[in-house]
């Protein structure tokens, strides 16, 4: 691949040997990519805090034997700040950020997912929704954009019309009553409405149902459980970073 110019939302970033770091980027137009940024690490480098994860930057990138450099960076907006200053915020970001990369596959440009990856991040950077209403709606959406989509009206085995009562991941979502696999979950009344509020930003809905006094925080807390099964099944990986921001959440309902 010849070099580029590109935006990038860092997901993440680790070191490598003395002075430069390996740059986990999810670029409009290429994808997830791994790139070197030599002589990061050096109090005098000239990147700054322009490659810290939850910053939106222009970067112009090289090829090269084995990784891509980065030659130039240039900040397009940074969520950081008002991120990092919230532990709930926080927490959150690191598992969209992580779902994401698991989401993807090596160098597979997917727009709509970027800009929906870097609109949510503003949304919880701004603080217009709780944290975890923020990982579920953008989880929901995002599995959507990479074909993974939960299915959420009609049964996902035969087709038939619901409502139906069941829930299982590796069948798709709702199933009917015919085709529900033994271990299916049963939500709780309201879940699956909530779930398809969130899917589709109906937030006037979804805060009738999560405000309700006796089964709104039951409600939230199964849903929340059933996006993480049906995405952690489809992946076949477990976002770690899930259980950090589930125990900030569980920590600030106490």
């Amino acid at each position: 691949m010849p070099s580029f110019r590109d935006q990038g939302l860092v997901l993440r970033h680790y070191n490598l040997g003395e002075a430069d770091r390996i740059i986990v980027l999810f670029t409009r137009g290429h994808g997830v990519v791994r790139c070197v940024a030599k002589g990061i690490r050096r109090s005098r480098s000239r990147f700054g805090a322009r490659l810290e994860p939850f910053t939106l930057t222009d970067v112009q990138i090289y090829p090269g034997r084995n990784l891509r450099t980065i030659t130039e960076a240039a900040t397009v907006e940074t969520f950081n700040s008002r991120i990092v200053s919230d532990y709930g915020r926080y927490t959150a970001a690191a598992a969209i950020l992580e779902a994401t990369e698991r989401l993807l596959g090596e160098e597979q440009p997917n727009p709509r997912l970027f800009d929906l990856t870097v609109g949510v991040l503003g949304a919880l950077a701004e603080g217009r929704r709780e944290p975890q209403q923020m990982v579920d709606t953008y989880l929901l959406r995002a599995m959507a954009e990479a074909g993974w989509a939960p299915e959420l009206e009609k049964c996902a085995v035969c087709g038939a019309k619901g409502p139906h009562q069941a829930f299982h991941p590796a069948a798709g979502g709702v199933v009917c009553a015919q085709h529900r696999p033994p271990d299916s979950a049963t939500p709780m009344f309201g879940v699956l409405d909530y779930l398809r509020a969130l899917r589709d930003a109906r937030w006037e809905r979804a805060d009738v149902i999560a405000g309700d006094r006796k089964l709104g925080q039951r409600v939230q807390e199964e849903a929340h459980r059933l996006v993480v099964a049906h995405l952690q099944w489809h992946t076949e990986r477990k976002i770690t970073a899930l259980d950090v921001a589930d125990e900030a959440e569980r920590g600030q309902r106490r």
